[in-house]
């Protein structure tokens, strides 16, 4: 049936219709339902009929509905008998695509019903094999086809001036009627930049009239350690004005106080117990008598040479104005600064970055505060002071810190007893992990207590519950190493109300509730990593400088899916993306590749073959969802795969990479042969196995 086949017989049918009205109607509107329903391409000449035989207004009514109704009965069909297959075939896809239809799935179906370019039969297809509800399928399809209905059935009121089915719409009215679909879209994704505008409006309602007409500086930045200093940085690399504040030493904790002096003292404890144990590489023990202070002393100078890195000088000839003294908030423009030196210094910005990192936890034992304990913190000048090391120290904390500080004062010959409330160390990675860092401490005579509540502390001992039972275990050195506490008091953030709990409440952006005044670092959290908080200050940085420009639509989300970690105690542990422990928590589908690392040249040939590696990928896929590595250098193997998850690349490519012989690196490459050896196509090596044998004749 086409054009001129319905205008030769327009005259039976209309006489039909004079005869016999609702009875036609009925089978008409049936017909109607059951083409849709059957895709049949005859439904443009059906609605140019309905315009011709019942006029333009019972036209479009009746065609609305039926046309809608036969659509509703052709997604219902494909998805009974479709959607399983499809599901089966794709399923961990069609998850993502279900939560996308379920969130935004009536404006996707409204643009594609405005949108002639995808046909309609098409539309119903796809929406079958998907969840959307019958009810907002019929609902949106009568909408959004109404308009292009109406151009139709009005056509057929002209049915017999009609030349061709090309010219009723023309490219411009279906150009108009797709800009109309993607307005809804549009709109939605303009909702979030409009409530925060709005709620951004409230926030700054109440300070308006402090706001300045002018600007001191472009950004000024609190505190100067890693997240601080890469938000100078950036800002004064883009020509910005910019101003630095920092109270106490540049450089924040991981300088002072954390990554760096640490990592001194684990490699003076690594050789120490390698003089030690020297017989494990064909030489004579040796004596390791030395001078504890010449230790320390050795710790403060790695800080003292890595210093200027960070340095006021440094960052002064990079362009940025350096501070120190106490930054203080008074609105979301100004900060005063009480300077070291006594004076009074207000200054306003455009924006602000909150950098001021996080503190050592004390927990609130009873008597601690007379103990005399030591943090990660006040460690390092309390024990610079010292001829001997202490004989008996308690570390309180089975995290990184205080498993990596436990193994490195007891190789340096104190008797260290390590004390965790949970049931294993470092609780947030695999349980076979966590044995692993345990039998690594107690193999170097580290006394490990896991499933020990501290109780309170008596003088140079701490009382700990141990299956309900107390006992009591004495010190020369308490350690306390139960984690870190964001830095929130006396920044004005409270008269200023930006919203805190552990950390400062930011959004994807990392904008308080003001939003020109950012958070970066351990302040914000959720990492406490220095390379984390590098990581967010490009994003606060680059968005306090840049994300007002265009009203404020392009700014950048802080992307935390590729963030690796690393705890430092011999052997080390490295992870990046997620492990077994997260996959099941959050539900996500997965398949384990292990190598051991003690079947690696490398690593036999150092006596040090013991550790694994072990990836979690997509079942049936190369592409890696998490790597743990366990062993000598795993921080250093770890970039491979934080470079591979970064940019998308699988297992195969890691596979296919040359990697120099005889290197710890290798063991990456084994392990993706491991994952290929698990999925090599056996029904294809089974043929070409018979092909070769063929060969032989």
């Amino acid at each position: 049936m086409d054009l001129a086949y319905l205008q030769q017989n327009y005259d039976a049918l209309a006489t039909v219709f004079v005869q016999n009205p609702l009875p036609f109607a009925v089978g008409f509107f049936s017909v109607y339902v059951l083409v849709t329903a059957a895709s049949l391409p005859f439904a443009t000449l059906l609605t140019l009929l309905a315009g011709a035989l019942f006029g333009f207004w019972p036209g479009v009514l009746l065609v609305s509905f039926a046309s809608s109704l036969g659509a509703t009965v052709a997604m219902l069909v494909a998805r009974y008998i479709l959607s399983g297959i499809v599901l089966r075939r794709f399923g961990s896809r069609m998850d993502a695509i279900n939560q996308g239809i379920e969130r935004d799935g009536a404006f996707y179906l409204f643009a594609l019903r405005l949108t002639p370019v995808v046909p309609f039969f098409m539309v119903n297809l796809l929406m079958g094999l998907t969840k959307i509800r019958a009810f907002t399928f019929y609902g949106v399809s009568q909408l959004g086809m109404l308009a292009l209905t109406m151009v139709y059935v009005n056509a057929g009121t002209q049915l017999s001036n009609l030349r061709s089915l090309s010219g009723i719409a023309s490219p411009v009215l279906l150009g108009s009627l797709a800009l109309l679909g993607f307005m809804p879209l549009l709109l939605k994704k303009a909702m979030p930049f409009l409530q925060r505008n709005q709620a951004a409006c409230r926030a700054l309602k109440p300070w308006n009239a402090m706001r300045p007409k002018f600007f001191d500086r472009n950004l000024i930045v609190i505190g100067g350690g890693a997240g601080g200093l890469v938000s100078a940085y950036i800002a004064a690399a883009v020509k910005a004005k910019v101003t630095l504040v920092e109270a106490h030493k540049m450089g924040g904790d991981c300088l002072n106080y954390g990554c760096v002096p640490s990592k001194a003292l684990i490699k003076s404890a690594k050789v120490a117990h390698q003089m030690r144990y020297a017989s494990k590489y064909g030489l004579q023990n040796a004596n390791t008598a030395f001078s504890f202070k010449a230790v320390m002393a050795r710790v403060h100078a790695v800080i003292a040479a890595i210093e200027p890195h960070d340095s006021v000088e440094r960052y002064t000839n990079l362009g940025v104005e350096v501070l120190q003294g106490y930054a203080k908030m008074v609105n979301p423009w100004t900060v005063e600064i009480a300077l070291n030196s006594g004076q009074t210094q207000t200054l306003t910005a455009r924006s602000i970055v909150i950098a001021t990192g996080a503190s050592p936890f004390v927990p609130p034992l009873a008597g601690i505060e007379t103990s005399g304990y030591l943090t990660s913190d006040t460690l390092w000048d309390a024990f610079a002071k010292l001829d001997e090391i202490p004989k008996r120290i308690v570390v309180l904390g089975g995290g990184p810190i205080g498993c990596e500080l436990a193994q490195a004062l007891q190789r340096l010959g104190a008797e260290v007893t390590q004390i965790e409330m949970a049931d294993r160390l470092l609780i947030r990675e695999d349980a076979e992990v966590s044995s692993f860092a345990k039998a690594a401490l107690e193999a170097d005579g580290v006394r490990v207590l896991t499933s020990h509540k501290a109780l309170r502390c008596e003088g140079k001992t701490i009382i700990v519950q141990h299956n309900e039972q107390e006992f009591s275990i004495a010190y020369d050195s308490l350690i306390c190493a139960v984690g870190r506490s964001a830095r929130l008091a006396g920044y004005g953030l409270e008269a200023l109300g930006i919203p805190t709990s552990k950390t400062i409440e930011t959004n994807e952006y990392l904008q308080t509730i003001y939003p020109n005044i950012y958070a970066a670092g351990d302040v914000a959290g959720p990492y406490q990593f220095t390379h984390a908080a590098a990581h967010q200050a490009w994003y606060a940085a680059v968005n306090a400088l840049f994300g007002d420009i265009f009203l404020g639509f392009k700014k950048f989300k802080a992307d935390y899916s590729v963030i690796p970690a690393a705890t430092f105690i011999d052997p080390e542990i490295a992870r990046v993306g997620l492990n077994e422990f997260d996959a099941k928590a959050q539900g996500v589908a997965y398949e384990v590749t292990q190598y051991g690392i003690d079947d690696l040249d490398r690593a036999i040939a150092d006596s040090a073959a013991e550790g694994f590696v072990k990836v979690l990928t997509v079942p049936g896929k190369d592409k890696i969802l998490g790597v743990t590595i366990v062993g000598s250098y795993a921080a250093e193997l770890l970039a491979e795969y934080v470079l591979a998850m970064k940019h998308g690349l699988g297992l195969n490519k890691i596979l296919g990479t040359i990697h120099t012989y005889p290197t710890f690196s290798e063991a990456n490459k084994y392990a993706a042969g491991e994952w290929k050896r698990a999925h090599q196509p056996t029904k294809l090596l089974a043929f070409v196995k018979r092909f070769h044998d063929w060969r032989r004749g």
